[in-house]
């Protein structure tokens, strides 16, 4: 606060912490905050969801089957060297300017970034293990859900939280899509009329909503993966 407080002095052009406080109390009195923290939570909600939902199978396919393996994940290492932000085009052109293509564009950034970090926790399970629980009579099956998921789990679990943090940043770009409600939006109309308390409170808007996200999920990983040794 003491930095934010010198630059804004200093003559950068920064809104001091009581215009941006102002401003949010303007934006939470009127309603807008509100409706644009809904809209973009929604947007990001939905889009990570379906990302990792998506992520997780696919990350067992191609670490549990080599033939998989070969076939997906050239083409998971060519899409994840394209920015999501660079299928907003193409997006927009097959689904068209309504959720659909801000869902889509969010839902790529969070699969791409938790399919990996899946099929790299599936393909690191100590190899001793699985040897040991086939010796002792496990199928395959059983293999995959004893040893297999609860090794993976915490890679899964710090996927999903690389993913979220590419959900968020996805977000604002995303909502370059005709978007009529939503916080990336709001920054967006605020830079035309070079208002940088609402951006800021966008921007921290985003940053708290984020924070609070990756706490639920650091709590579930604890949880889910209490069996680990930690530092």
């Amino acid at each position: 606060m003491a930095v934010w407080w010198a630059l804004a002095l200093a003559g950068l052009k920064l809104p001091t912490p009581p215009e941006v406080v102002t401003q949010a109390i303007t934006l939470i009195g009127n309603g807008t905050l509100g409706k644009d923290v809904l809209a973009s939570l929604t947007r990001v909600l939905i889009g990570f969801a379906l990302g990792t939902a998506a992520a997780v199978p696919v990350g067992f396919l191609m670490g549990w089957y080599a033939a998989v393996r070969g076939l997906v994940e050239p083409w998971i290492q060519f899409f994840r060297t394209v920015p999501p932000l660079a299928i907003i085009p193409l997006a927009i052109v097959l689904m068209g300017i309504g959720e659909a293509p801000k869902i889509f564009v969010i839902f790529l950034a969070a699969f791409l970034a938790c399919v990996i970090s899946t099929f790299q926790g599936v393909v690191n399970v100590d190899r001793t293990l699985i040897n040991a629980a086939r010796v002792l009579g496990a199928k395959d099956a059983g293999i995959f859900a004893r040893v297999v998921v609860p090794a993976s789990t915490p890679f899964i679990l710090v996927g999903m939280r690389v993913g979220l943090g590419s959900a968020w940043a996805t977000l604002v770009a995303a909502e370059l899509i005709a978007a009529q409600q939503g916080l990336g939006f709001r920054m967006q109309n605020a830079q035309l009329y070079y208002d940088l308390p609402t951006i800021f409170v966008g921007l921290i808007s985003i940053g708290i909503l984020g924070l609070l996200m990756d706490r639920i999920l650091l709590v579930a990983e604890r949880k889910l993966t209490g069996w680990q040794e930690r530092r």
